[in-house]
């Protein structure tokens, strides 16, 4: 999926704010009418109009469930390495 300039998208939602039908400007613009609808859609939640998570709030939570995975995997390998070092003590200098 393309994507396209904040400051088109904000263009293409303040034509149909103004009036024009989302049909007819998303084929002006050259979009798909459903992408016309999602940023209508994402307008309405910006401004309070609508529940849902804003752009930014998307991408924080995306970060976060990123840095949340990285650390989980981080602790998979601490432990895995305890465990190992653990076994290693357990083996007497004689082997």
């Amino acid at each position: 999926m393309p994507r396209y300039p904040p400051k088109f998208c904000q263009h293409a939602v303040a034509l149909v704010c103004e009036g024009r039908q989302v049909k007819r400007t998303a084929t002006d613009l050259g979009i798909h009418e459903v992408t016309s609808h999602f940023w209508l859609r994402q307008d309405d939640i910006h401004h309070g109009g609508r529940p849902g998570n804003s752009t930014q709030e998307t991408g924080e939570l995306r970060a976060a469930r990123h840095q949340t995975q990285k650390i989980a995997q981080d602790l998979l390998i601490l432990k895995r390495a305890s465990k190992q070092l653990e076994e290693e003590e357990r083996v007497g200098p004689k082997g």
